[in-house]
């Protein structure tokens, strides 16, 4: 246990601290399914141990396996999902290594979302082991791509959402503490732009530069913000040519795509698949550009159910001496998903801190225990 530890939260959390650093050091970048599976290795044994009944699906599409655990008992479930998927490659620990400075705990993927996704396993494993009654069968699924939109995952979460009576989500909270009642959809695109290459000194006028008709696509995709529907495009990477004295004869570029409604979502969708036609009248013979893509994840939207849910979560949090407030974010995760189809979600419940993708990431470690009470007793009284 850290040696800064003072007050209750501190003394609980310190323990809670110590098995979390297990699974920060075991680095988890989405693109190495084994390594992903360590960690899944970890969690299955533990849960195992406590007697969870245990279902491990293997991966799919080059992604590591999902472990779905599950208190004993009949019925719909209240499903807990996290993702043990981080952002940071291999070799991140080496230049951004664990740590704990006083009330912070650093490190690659500690707040997005490995905190989150053990207090989850720590609250089911304790449930467990205590023999502790819930008024329904508690579930919890753990999944390996999150951070790439859920590929994989995404049809066995909206699965088994469909035998939930409630989703809870323990992505991270915010540096404030808000906890999340409703995001903003996601839309990702590709786009590929083919030209002519040609030496632009000699022979300029035989090339169709593929840069230029990246610079239409760009100006167009950000026309379509509209700050007050709360719609928003963001390009990149970019990519363009091979050298300053040569018309590029390919570029491309990204496009995020956020939204507040499935009707802009659908919308601006459409607007984007359409840019190739739409541009074409204004580029040169010889420019071709091609979008792919879609809506990732559909809009989170808040619900008199949803609202429901975080007011007993509230309520538990006092109880557990913090408070808890509510935002909507404009980030997708895993609960846009389970939100969608009409099951009662609250996400942002895992734990404070901030730097999310960042080299300065880091958890309030002190919270933990707190925070995993409030889950735990989510889990145990939700009917």
């Amino acid at each position: 246990m850290p040696q800064t530890a003072i007050g209750p939260s501190a003394a609980a959390s310190g323990p809670m601290l110590d098995e979390l650093r297990d699974w920060v050091l075991l680095e988890t970048p989405t693109t190495d399914a084994a390594a992903v599976n360590r960690l899944l290795d970890l969690a299955e044994s533990g849960l195992g141990a406590a007697g969870a009944h245990l279902r491990r699906l293997p991966g799919t599409r080059g992604h590591g396996d999902m472990l779905l655990a599950r208190s004993p008992g009949e019925g719909k479930a209240v499903l807990v999902v996290g993702h043990l998927d981080t952002v940071w490659d291999h070799g991140t620990l080496a230049r951004m290594p664990y740590r704990v400075e006083g009330p912070r705990a650093h490190g690659p993927g500690i707040y997005d979302m490995k905190a989150g996704s053990y207090i989850a396993f720590h609250a089911l494993r304790a449930i467990l082991r205590e023999g502790t009654p819930t008024r329904r069968p508690v579930a919890l699924l753990l999944t390996p791509d999150e951070e790439v939109g859920s590929p994989s995952s995404r049809a066995t979460i909206e699965a088994a959402a469909r035998d939930a009576v409630a989703v809870l989500i323990p992505e991270p909270a915010s540096a404030e503490g808000h906890c999340v009642t409703a995001r903003k959809g996601v839309g990702r695109f590709a786009v590929r732009v083919a030209g002519r290459a040609a030496h632009s000194g000699t022979h300029w006028e035989a090339g169709r530069s593929a840069v230029l008709g990246l610079a239409r696509v760009i100006e167009a995709a950000n026309g379509l913000v509209d700050l007050a529907r709360g719609v928003t495009t963001n390009v990149a990477p970019v990519w363009g040519g091979t050298r300053p004295n040569v018309v590029a004869h390919e570029a491309g570029c990204e496009i995020d795509l956020r939204v507040a409604t499935a009707e802009d979502g659908e919308r601006l969708e459409r607007a984007l698949l359409a840019l190739p036609e739409t541009l074409a009248p204004g580029l040169p013979d010889g420019i071709a550009i091609e979008v792919t893509g879609g809506m990732n994840r559909p809009p989170f939207a808040e619900t008199p159910a949803g609202l429901a849910l975080y007011e007993r979560a509230r309520a538990i949090a006092a109880g557990n001496g913090y408070e808890l407030p509510r935002q909507y974010r404009g980030g997708g995760s895993d609960g846009n998903f389970t939100a969608a189809l009409g099951v009662p979600t609250l996400d942002g419940l895992g734990v404070p801190g901030a730097g999310a993708h960042a080299a300065h990431e880091h958890i309030l470690w002190e919270q933990l225990a707190p925070r995993c009470a409030t889950l735990r007793g989510l889990m145990e009284t939700l009917g």
